[in-house]
Protein backbone atom coordinates (compact mmCIF):
# COMPACT_ATOMS: atom_id res chain seq x y z
CA UNK A 1 0.00 0.00 0.00
CA UNK A 2 1.78 3.20 -0.73
CA UNK A 3 1.51 6.14 0.65
CA UNK A 4 -0.57 8.95 -0.41
CA UNK A 5 -0.35 12.19 1.03
CA UNK A 6 -4.05 14.48 1.59
CA UNK A 7 -4.73 17.72 3.25
CA UNK A 8 -7.27 16.57 6.21
CA UNK A 9 -10.10 18.61 6.56
CA UNK A 10 -9.27 19.26 10.74
CA UNK A 11 -5.61 21.19 9.74
CA UNK A 12 -7.46 23.49 7.50
CA UNK A 13 -8.53 27.03 8.32
CA UNK A 14 -12.19 25.82 6.98
CA UNK A 15 -13.54 23.65 9.29
CA UNK A 16 -15.95 24.77 11.15
CA UNK A 17 -15.33 25.02 14.86
CA UNK A 18 -18.07 22.78 16.19
CA UNK A 19 -17.21 19.93 13.56
CA UNK A 20 -13.08 20.93 14.83
CA UNK A 21 -14.59 20.08 19.00
CA UNK A 22 -16.49 16.99 17.76
CA UNK A 23 -13.77 15.56 15.60
CA UNK A 24 -11.19 16.63 18.64
CA UNK A 25 -13.44 14.74 21.12
CA UNK A 26 -13.21 11.52 18.96
CA UNK A 27 -9.90 11.44 18.76
CA UNK A 28 -9.92 11.57 22.45
CA UNK A 29 -11.89 8.51 22.62
CA UNK A 30 -10.34 6.80 19.84
CA UNK A 31 -6.90 7.28 22.16
CA UNK A 32 -8.58 6.11 25.12
CA UNK A 33 -10.21 2.85 23.52
CA UNK A 34 -7.78 2.21 20.55
CA UNK A 35 -4.19 2.19 22.02
CA UNK A 36 -2.87 6.04 21.56
CA UNK A 37 -2.68 6.49 25.48
CA UNK A 38 -1.17 3.40 26.25
CA UNK A 39 1.40 3.79 23.43
CA UNK A 40 2.53 7.26 24.66
CA UNK A 41 2.68 5.79 28.65
CA UNK A 42 4.79 2.84 27.28
CA UNK A 43 7.29 5.33 25.17
CA UNK A 44 7.40 7.32 28.60
CA UNK A 45 7.99 4.13 31.06
CA UNK A 46 11.13 3.01 28.76
CA UNK A 47 12.56 6.47 29.05
CA UNK A 48 12.21 6.46 32.35
CA UNK A 49 13.45 2.97 32.83
CA UNK A 50 16.40 3.92 30.29
CA UNK A 51 17.48 7.02 31.79
CA UNK A 52 16.77 6.09 35.55
CA UNK A 53 15.04 9.30 35.76
CA UNK A 54 11.11 10.06 37.05
CA UNK A 55 10.44 13.37 36.79
CA UNK A 56 9.77 14.98 32.79
CA UNK A 57 9.08 18.04 31.15
CA UNK A 58 7.24 17.33 27.80
CA UNK A 59 6.33 19.40 24.94
CA UNK A 60 3.30 17.50 23.21
CA UNK A 61 3.21 18.76 19.86
CA UNK A 62 0.26 18.54 17.52
CA UNK A 63 -1.54 18.76 21.04
CA UNK A 64 -5.28 19.10 20.05
CA UNK A 65 -7.15 18.83 23.63
CA UNK A 66 -3.93 17.65 25.05
CA UNK A 67 -5.75 14.41 26.77
CA UNK A 68 -3.11 11.82 25.69
CA UNK A 69 0.21 13.17 27.85
CA UNK A 70 -2.21 13.68 30.57
CA UNK A 71 -3.91 10.38 30.94
CA UNK A 72 -0.46 9.18 30.42
CA UNK A 73 0.51 10.86 33.32
CA UNK A 74 -1.80 9.95 35.58
CA UNK A 75 -1.79 6.14 34.76
CA UNK A 76 2.03 6.81 35.52
CA UNK A 77 1.81 8.71 38.46
CA UNK A 78 1.50 5.18 40.32
CA UNK A 79 4.98 4.45 39.05
CA UNK A 80 6.28 7.28 40.63
CA UNK A 81 6.78 9.33 37.47
CA UNK A 82 5.62 13.16 36.42
CA UNK A 83 5.43 14.98 33.62
CA UNK A 84 5.04 19.17 32.85
CA UNK A 85 3.71 19.25 30.20
CA UNK A 86 3.15 21.93 27.65
CA UNK A 87 0.81 21.93 24.25
CA UNK A 88 1.31 23.56 21.11
CA UNK A 89 -0.67 23.54 18.46
CA UNK A 90 -1.10 25.72 14.88
CA UNK A 91 -4.74 26.82 16.24
CA UNK A 92 -5.33 28.62 19.58
CA UNK A 93 -9.38 26.66 19.04
CA UNK A 94 -7.56 22.97 19.31
CA UNK A 95 -6.23 23.56 22.43
CA UNK A 96 -8.05 23.88 25.81
CA UNK A 97 -7.59 27.12 27.49
CA UNK A 98 -7.03 25.14 30.61
CA UNK A 99 -3.76 24.11 29.80
CA UNK A 100 -0.85 25.45 29.58
CA UNK A 101 -0.05 26.38 25.62
CA UNK A 102 1.76 27.90 23.04
CA UNK A 103 0.17 28.28 19.45
CA UNK A 104 3.25 28.14 17.04
CA UNK A 105 4.55 26.40 14.20
CA UNK A 106 6.02 22.92 14.69
CA UNK A 107 8.84 23.48 12.38
CA UNK A 108 9.89 26.57 13.73
CA UNK A 109 9.32 25.92 17.93
CA UNK A 110 9.89 28.59 19.68
CA UNK A 111 11.66 27.68 22.41
CA UNK A 112 15.69 28.06 23.38
CA UNK A 113 17.76 24.88 22.91
CA UNK A 114 17.17 22.20 25.33
CA UNK A 115 14.29 23.91 26.83
CA UNK A 116 12.36 20.28 27.63
CA UNK A 117 13.44 16.98 28.44
CA UNK A 118 11.39 15.43 26.41
CA UNK A 119 9.17 16.51 22.75
CA UNK A 120 6.39 14.18 21.96
CA UNK A 121 3.63 14.39 19.58
CA UNK A 122 0.66 11.67 19.06
CA UNK A 123 -1.33 11.44 15.44
CA UNK A 124 0.79 14.05 14.22
CA UNK A 125 3.91 12.70 12.52
CA UNK A 126 1.28 11.14 9.22
CA UNK A 127 0.63 14.83 8.89
CA UNK A 128 3.70 15.85 7.73
CA UNK A 129 5.41 14.96 4.11
CA UNK A 130 8.59 13.55 4.92
CA UNK A 131 10.65 16.46 4.33
CA UNK A 132 8.50 18.24 6.33
CA UNK A 133 8.71 15.62 8.99
CA UNK A 134 13.02 15.62 8.87
CA UNK A 135 12.62 19.21 9.67
CA UNK A 136 10.00 18.75 12.55
CA UNK A 137 12.57 16.21 14.03
CA UNK A 138 15.52 18.00 13.98
CA UNK A 139 13.77 21.36 15.17
CA UNK A 140 12.57 18.82 18.40
CA UNK A 141 15.83 17.19 18.95
CA UNK A 142 16.81 20.59 19.09
CA UNK A 143 14.51 21.38 21.69
CA UNK A 144 14.48 18.35 23.42
CA UNK A 145 17.70 17.44 26.21
CA UNK A 146 16.77 13.68 26.36
CA UNK A 147 14.98 12.36 23.35
CA UNK A 148 11.52 12.86 21.04
CA UNK A 149 8.47 10.47 21.25
CA UNK A 150 6.45 9.86 18.28
CA UNK A 151 3.28 7.79 18.73
CA UNK A 152 1.61 7.30 15.34
CA UNK A 153 -0.64 4.91 13.44
CA UNK A 154 0.83 2.27 10.70
CA UNK A 155 -0.37 2.42 7.15
CA UNK A 156 -1.74 -1.00 6.14
CA UNK A 157 -4.96 -2.18 4.13
CA UNK A 158 -6.31 -3.82 6.89
CA UNK A 159 -6.10 -0.59 9.36
CA UNK A 160 -8.11 1.36 6.39
CA UNK A 161 -10.58 -1.64 6.74
CA UNK A 162 -10.81 -1.00 10.82
CA UNK A 163 -11.61 2.75 9.98
CA UNK A 164 -14.43 1.98 7.94
CA UNK A 165 -16.08 -0.27 10.77
CA UNK A 166 -15.20 2.56 12.92
CA UNK A 167 -17.36 4.72 11.08
CA UNK A 168 -20.03 4.58 13.45
CA UNK A 169 -17.58 5.35 16.66
CA UNK A 170 -17.33 8.80 15.06
CA UNK A 171 -19.85 11.55 15.73
CA UNK A 172 -18.33 14.32 13.03
CA UNK A 173 -17.94 13.46 9.10
CA UNK A 174 -14.62 15.12 9.67
CA UNK A 175 -13.47 12.16 11.65
CA UNK A 176 -14.34 10.04 9.23
CA UNK A 177 -12.97 11.96 6.04
CA UNK A 178 -9.90 12.62 7.99
CA UNK A 179 -9.80 8.71 9.61
CA UNK A 180 -9.30 7.36 6.33
CA UNK A 181 -6.98 9.78 4.75
CA UNK A 182 -4.63 9.57 7.91
CA UNK A 183 -4.61 6.25 7.23
CA UNK A 184 -3.34 6.42 3.33
CA UNK A 185 -0.90 8.85 4.28
CA UNK A 186 0.85 7.36 7.24
CA UNK A 187 4.06 5.80 7.78
CA UNK A 188 5.29 2.61 7.81
CA UNK A 189 8.32 1.92 10.72
CA UNK A 190 10.88 1.28 7.94
CA UNK A 191 10.08 5.01 6.44
CA UNK A 192 9.99 7.07 9.36
CA UNK A 193 13.92 5.40 10.80
CA UNK A 194 14.86 6.68 7.15
CA UNK A 195 13.56 10.54 8.13
CA UNK A 196 14.73 10.61 11.12
CA UNK A 197 18.40 9.43 10.65
CA UNK A 198 18.11 11.55 7.89
CA UNK A 199 17.54 14.53 10.44
CA UNK A 200 20.40 12.89 12.41
CA UNK A 201 22.78 10.17 10.57
CA UNK A 202 24.02 9.29 14.32
CA UNK A 203 20.85 9.31 15.74
CA UNK A 204 19.39 6.20 17.59
CA UNK A 205 15.95 4.88 17.28
CA UNK A 206 14.10 2.35 18.54
CA UNK A 207 10.74 1.59 17.16
CA UNK A 208 7.56 -0.75 18.64
CA UNK A 209 4.60 -1.65 17.64
CA UNK A 210 1.55 -1.66 19.82
CA UNK A 211 -2.30 -2.34 19.75
CA UNK A 212 -4.32 -1.78 16.45
CA UNK A 213 -1.65 -0.83 14.00
CA UNK A 214 0.19 1.73 16.29
CA UNK A 215 3.86 2.27 16.34
CA UNK A 216 5.44 3.72 19.32
CA UNK A 217 9.49 5.93 18.27
CA UNK A 218 11.91 7.03 20.41
CA UNK A 219 14.79 8.95 19.43
CA UNK A 220 17.19 9.42 21.85
CA UNK A 221 19.40 12.30 21.56
CA UNK A 222 22.69 11.46 23.50
CA UNK A 223 23.59 8.45 25.43
CA UNK A 224 23.19 10.02 29.02
CA UNK A 225 20.21 12.49 29.09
Amino acid sequence: MQRISQTEVLDSDTCPPAEVETSLRDLCRINRWFGGVATTRNLIERVASATGTKTFSLLEVGAGLGEVPRLAARQLAGKGITLDITDLDRVRTHLLRTNRAVVADALALPFPDGSFDLVSCSLFAHHLGPVELSRFAAESLRVSRCAILINDIVRHPLHLALVYAGFPLMRSYVSRVDGLASVRQAYVPKEIRQILLRAAPSLRVEISRHFLFRMGVIAWKGRNC
